[in-house]
């Protein structure tokens, strides 16, 4: 049976739950999402910032979007989150873990770090993650379908010249971020052969650095010139379409996978 490619890349009636979709890449992925067509469970730590997101995303593209609150650490809190997502529209069938970040307030440098940070990080990074793998599986398996979407980092893929963080003043990223991140990936894999022959899609993205306008214009600069394409990743372009292939049908035959979308920074070492 041979589809049209629009037919293929159509979200049209699914139903997609993004943790932590309110801001930054998570808001990209459910921009794209949503304009493909699906209908949307945004979650924040903050409601207040998951209803401004999905005001703006309903308003912008004609579908419905249901705001939750949730702080993935909480596995009672994830739980209940499915569990009126489902109630909802009856069914998930794309989930996208973005939750992250939490580095903390003490210093990145692994002799530094304060154990309560690591902790906190690798809870919300990679435990948080496989909350929501375990809620939302469950039930994709029941269905027989579903495509989930883990967003790891290059981080998971390379160690980090800290000279290029110290030079530009700024904290860099904790040991315990790349760990949670490897993490990720090997939970990636390990859940498509759970899943994948119950009709579910496991795979991950790994995000390069993605320039702000807070970041120094010495790092942006450092940045782009250890990257093959010579630039930073660019918000609401450069992670779109890889959420939307393994959302989509397009990738019905793509498990297991991590989907490195760095500008080709995990070439050059």
């Amino acid at each position: 049976m041979n589809s049209s490619i629009f037919d293929l890349f159509s979200l049209k009636g699914k139903t997609a739950f993004i943790v932590g979709g309110a801001h930054h890449l998570g808001y990209d992925m459910a921009d794209a999402l949503a304009e493909a067509g699906s209908n949307l469970v945004i979650t924040s730590r903050s409601l207040v910032g998951a209803e401004k997101t999905a005001a703006v995303l309903a308003g912008a593209h004609g579908v419905e979007v249901l705001p939750l609150a949730l702080d993935n650490r909480r596995h009672k809190d994830v739980a209940e989150a499915v569990r009126l997502a489902e109630k909802w529209k009856g069914r998930i069938d794309i989930l996208i873990n973005n939750a992250g970040g939490g580095s903390g307030r003490s210093p990145a440098h692994l002799f530094e770090r304060d154990p309560v940070d690591v902790e906190d990080l690798i809870a919300v990074n990679l435990t948080g993650v496989l909350h929501c793998c375990q809620e939302v599986g469950r039930r994709m398996a029941a269905q027989g379908s579903g495509k989930i979407i883990n967003i790891a980092s290059v981080a998971a893929l390379v160690g980090r010249d800290r000279r290029v963080y110290e030079r530009n003043n700024l904290k860099g990223q904790p040991i315990d971020y790349a760990a949670a991140k490897a993490g990720i990936l090997g939970m990636t894999r390990d859940l498509a052969g759970l899943l994948s022959p119950r009709g579910v899609c496991v795979n991950a993205i790994s995000p390069g650095g993605f320039e702000r306008a807070d970041m120094p214009r010495g790092f942006v600069q450092d940045y782009s010139e250890r990257t093959p394409l010579g630039r930073m990743g660019r918000d609401g372009v450069d992670l779109k379409g890889a959420a939307l292939f393994l959302a989509s049908a397009a990738s019905d035959y793509v498990t297991g996978h991590n989907l490195v979308v760095d500008g080709g920074f995990s070439l050059w070492r």
